[in-house]
């Protein structure tokens, strides 16, 4: 079993809110980071993920990016892919210091667009040991390019619109994360909605709302281009139901270094963040990749 501890620090002087889940036992533990996908906050499946895995002995941290939820940082509900890597950084930095991790075996681990994001961040830091995606949406800017068409450009330059707005006027434009019909949203997914719209994901600490002024950054950002640069053990845990399955291979088959592919049975890609069944089978296999990986606990000195 494992504790929870709300814990808070620093990104450029911005308070960033999360919760470390702390397993039973004495000593350093081995630690992992779990980031979650786009517009989330820590009670949702980075927090679902990172609970399972201080109940398979991992000192475990989710967090509320800059931005969203608790953290601080205007303008709110602005995903941009340069600021959440600078979040993860910082919170490697804060496993490291931290009084129940061993600073030698820290991993970090990925949901949906957060699996794309941790590669960025585990790309250029040599500390995390070892890596993982969980249903990992591994963007890949020109297969961007050719879903949108026209519309790519037109997407980009409204989100750089968007930013000098703010930057003039200090008011962020903003549109509903997840909706239902017409409806101009930023993940235009009925599955999206079933989960951010309704009570099963729409917890209270999150907001449903997107900055426009991401745009600009989050259509550029190439999370296929990071595998090359992996150096760290990964895991990718994917189905063929969740979402992009041939990104995810694409991402694996690139890796250079140690490397597994290992696919589940999912109802589509939602199921990952809430359903019991999935995510303990998932975290099954994370763990199993981090102690293979990162190795036995160290004990407190006497």
């Amino acid at each position: 079993m494992s504790a929870a501890h709300r814990v808070t620090f620093l990104v450029d002087d911005t308070p960033v809110v999360g919760t470390l889940y702390v397993p039973d036992g004495a000593g350093r533990h081995p630690a992992v980071v779990v980031d979650g996908p786009l517009t989330s906050v820590k009670e949702q499946a980075q927090g679902n993920h990172a609970r399972a895995l201080a109940d398979r002995g991992f000192v475990a941290l989710a967090f509320d990016h800059r931005h969203f939820g608790e953290s601080g940082g205007s303008p709110r509900q602005y995903e941009s892919p340069p600021a959440k890597l600078a979040d993860l950084r910082a919170a490697i930095d804060f496993l490291a210091t931290h009084d129940a991790v061993d600073p030698d075996r820290i991993g970090a681990v990925g949901v949906c667009a957060g699996a794309g994001y941790v590669a960025g961040a585990v790309a250029e830091d040599p500390r995390v040991k070892a890596f993982a995606g969980v249903a990992g949406f591994f963007h890949d800017n020109a297969m961007q390019r050719a879903w949108m068409g026209a519309g790519y450009d037109a997407a980009v330059a409204e989100g750089r619109a968007a930013r000098e707005q703010y930057e003039a006027t200090g008011v962020a434009e903003t549109i509903p994360a997840v909706g239902q019909g017409d409806q101009k949203v930023a993940m235009p997914l009925a599955e999206a909605f079933t989960y951010y719209g309704t009570p099963r994901g729409a917890v209270p600490n999150y907001v449903n709302a997107f900055a426009v002024m991401s745009r600009e950054h989050t259509l550029p950002y190439d999370a296929q281009a990071y595998a090359a640069k992996l150096t760290a053990p990964t895991l990718i845990v994917h189905s063929d139901r969740a979402l992009a399955p041939a990104l995810a291979r694409a991402f694996h088959a690139a890796l250079p270094g140690e490397k597994d592919l290992q696919w589940l049975e999912s109802a589509g890609q939602i199921d990952f963040y809430d359903d019991p069944k999935l995510i303990s089978s998932a975290a099954d296999l994370v763990a199993d990749h981090l102690r293979r990986h990162l190795g036995a606990r160290r004990e407190v000195a006497s």
